[in-house]
């Protein structure tokens, strides 16, 4: 398992130069993924089987102490193919990992503009992952992509249920990788389609932009 170390940077890989064939669109148009304790690992581990020419923007909800996320992000950022950063208020849905900021929920708008909320307090968690894969559900529809991962309680199982009413994928950690099995659980039982470990997580999303050749 790839881990999360704070300070480490192995370096990003060169984008392939020259043109590039077609793309060909498998469902998705946006992923929304939220995780608790246990989730720096598993993000590290979904998101380092990324090519650095995915395509599909990433939205991420991770419960964590204020002023360690920032600091998780740079290294992230560092170390992933793809670029990594805190979701600003406003900014335009793209490709990359865009995690919510401290103490702040993060919504997809009918606009594919990124919002951030640090009034609405749901639950017990802010950010929340059911704000974030709520809104994924009403805006994106059967194109959203909800991910829950390990952690306490139970956040973001009503948003991948939301995602599965509205025809999305909803997929979940299994048990035996989950660092704490709550929130996977709680996933699974309002619906996740697919339970795996993280390293097949990420596979599974890579498999959603696959780039081939036009006949």
């Amino acid at each position: 398992m790839r881990q999360y170390v704070p300070g480490g940077d192995r370096g990003k890989p060169r984008e392939p130069t020259g043109p590039r064939p077609p793309r060909v669109r498998s469902r998705g148009e946006v992923i929304g993924i939220c995780a608790s304790a246990g989730g720096p690992g598993a993000l590290a581990d979904v998101l380092g089987r990324l090519p650095p020419n995915f395509a599909i923007p990433i939205l991420v909800v991770q419960h964590m102490t204020p002023g360690f996320l920032a600091p998780m992000v740079a290294w992230m950022d560092r170390n992933l193919a793809l670029p990594v950063g805190l979701a600003g208020d406003g900014q335009q849905l793209a490709p990359g990992i865009w995690f919510a900021p401290d103490e702040t929920h993060l919504k997809l708008e009918a606009t594919r503009r990124l919002r951030l909320d640090t009034e609405t307090t749901p639950g017990n968690h802010r950010p929340s992952g059911d704000v974030l894969l709520s809104s994924l559900a009403r805006v994106a529809g059967a194109q959203a992509v909800a991910v829950v991962l390990t952690g306490m309680g139970r956040d973001g199982a009503d948003g991948l249920a939301a995602v599965a009413a509205a025809g999305g994928r909803t997929i979940a950690q299994d048990e035996r990788s989950s660092g704490v099995y709550g929130m996977p659980r709680a996933a699974a039982e309002s619906g996740a389609k697919t339970v795996l470990c993280p390293a097949a997580i990420g596979d599974e999303l890579a498999a959603l932009d696959r780039i081939t050749a036009r006949p």
